[in-house]
């Protein structure tokens, strides 16, 4: 990377699907060595922990007392993410936690609140956002490419993930739906690009009442859905521009952007941000028909948990992180905000301030 970095031993707490995923991209970072790892399910945790070089199978508790865990990553459910990120940061850890933050505003405030008094780092998901698709975009932004950003669009669009996914309520309760599903990535991307927002205005539906499981061994079993799970948001960001924001679970087709950002000489197609790379495609005015550009910014081999070494430089640089909780806790305001506008059919404000984050600067690999 070329700028210093912090040497951080992790004790990861949850050993579920997403973990492999992170697992994959520690292995790569060797000032980042996982030395413990705490699950509900021994077999998971033994199974992980065995991927990793002195790793051990630890106790919530006896995790976030040992004196070899700097940074505890936190890849529980979304029900307890705020619980676990607390009970880290009381504890004097740092803390990187799969996304949402937390389930409430509230309980992030609380977080962010604990850490700053014990002089820990939050970092959160999604860091999709530092890979090469969004911060090819946001170069070509920055650098005038389009002119002065005037609008975007961000769509997310499927029929639910209970056709996959074996284990699928914990998505259409609180916490979950596709706002708080996918919406992370969607609204932390527009941040990046277009910078926090302002105020929301949104419209939500929950077509159908219960679901039913389509894969595994529990197919066929339905259940209840909690939480609406069609949601469109109009987001006014501080800068100006306006955001249209659609997260849904009930769209079996469509033709439709992922991300896109209006200019006043131009437009930008951002690739899916729930992965770090992809294609980036721009029209101008001056060349009026859309032409691919070649990656000029981002980790050009980013994977979950590059986040961390982002905390980990900020750390040792004094600078300030990409993915940090205040970031996260923005999104949060941003998402439950968004709903209680639906619900109240009315404009609300944005009051958990942000700036947007530094960009990434050039080709980044590790």
């Amino acid at each position: 990377m070329g700028e210093p970095v912090k040497d951080l031993r992790i004790g990861v707490i949850g050993a579920g699907a997403i973990s492999g995923q992170y697992s994959r991209t520690l292995l790569r970072l060797a000032h980042l060595p996982v030395t413990a790892v705490a699950d509900l399910n021994p077999d998971r945790a033994r199974a992980l922990a065995g991927q990793h070089p002195g790793a051990r199978v630890d106790s919530l508790q006896r995790l976030l007392e040992a004196d070899d865990v700097d940074l505890v990553l936190n890849l529980t459910i979304p029900a307890v993410h705020g619980e676990i990120a607390l009970a880290a940061t009381r504890a004097g850890k740092h803390v990187y936690g799969e996304k949402p933050l937390a389930l409430t505003v509230e309980e992030g405030r609380a977080v962010i609140t604990s850490a700053q008094d014990a002089g820990v780092l939050v970092g959160c998901a999604p860091d999709t956002v530092l890979g090469t698709g969004i911060q090819t975009a946001r170069a070509l932004l920055d650098a005038g490419r389009i002119g002065a950003p005037v609008a975007a669009t961000a769509f997310m669009t499927t029929p639910g993930h209970e056709r996959w996914h074996p284990d699928p309520e914990f998505l259409y309760r609180p916490g979950g739906g596709p706002l708080f599903d996918m919406g992370p990535y969607y609204l932390t991307s527009l941040v990046h690009l277009l910078g926090p927002v302002a105020s929301v205005t949104g419209v939500s539906a929950r077509p159908t009442s219960s679901r039913v499981i389509g894969s595994g061994p529990r197919a066929g079993t339905g259940f209840d859905v909690e939480v609406d799970t069609h949601v469109t948001g109009l987001l006014v960001h501080a800068s100006g521009a306006v955001s249209t924001l659609m997260m849904s679970f009930d769209i079996w087709a469509a033709q439709l952007p992922r991300i896109e950002v209006y200019g006043s000489s131009g437009s930008l197609s951002v690739p899916d941000p729930n992965n770090f790379s992809g294609d980036v495609e721009i029209f101008t005015s001056e060349s009026p028909e859309w032409q691919k550009v070649e990656p000029s910014a981002g980790y050009a081999d980013g994977g979950r948990g590059i986040g961390i070494a982002d905390l980990a430089q900020a750390l040792a640089s004094g600078g300030a992180q990409r993915v940090s909780g205040g970031l996260a806790l923005h999104v949060l305001d941003v998402m439950e905000t968004l709903l209680l506008a639906a619900q109240e059919g009315r404009t609300l404000p944005i009051t958990t301030p942000a700036e947007r984050p530094d960009p990434v600067s050039g080709i980044v690999s590790h």
